[in-house]
């Protein structure tokens, strides 16, 4: 009788130890109502023009409020003309709205748009199996 309820105990500290790995993955937060993905390690293995791009998407009622770039290694003139013109496009839309639009990339930094644009096509993919 014992060993039995030593081992339920033990699996269910190992369910409730799952559980709360799940609201923290270090992917996915939630904060104030507003979910946060960080696409640094969902997107580690897309590169710019010299490498990763990584994201913050913040997500309020299935609504992108605002996407921000990390820190990079993409050239800074090249990559500000991304922040100013493009991260801003897909503000307002919903989450399916947004994982269909075709957000076109700038001119001159065509590696790094695109880097962006499967940064954000994962965030969003990752946001509807985990939110």
């Amino acid at each position: 009788m014992k060993k039995k309820l030593l081992g339920l105990t033990g699996c269910l500290s190992l369910a409730f130890l799952l559980m709360a790995a799940k609201g923290n993955d270090g992917v996915i937060s939630k904060e104030n109502g507003v979910y946060v993905v960080n696409t640094t390690t969902l997107a580690g293995d897309v590169e710019g023009y010299i490498g990763a791009t990584p994201l913050k998407i913040y997500i309020q009622k299935n609504k992108i409020v605002k996407i921000e770039a990390l820190k990079n290694q993409e050239t800074p003139k090249y990559f500000a003309k991304i922040k100013k013109q493009m991260l801003d496009k897909w503000n307002g839309m919903t989450v399916k709205d947004a994982q269909k639009a075709h957000v076109d990339g700038v001119t001159g930094a065509t590696l790094s748009s695109d880097a962006v644009k499967e940064n954000v096509k994962r965030g969003l993919d990752y946001y509807q199996k985990h939110k």
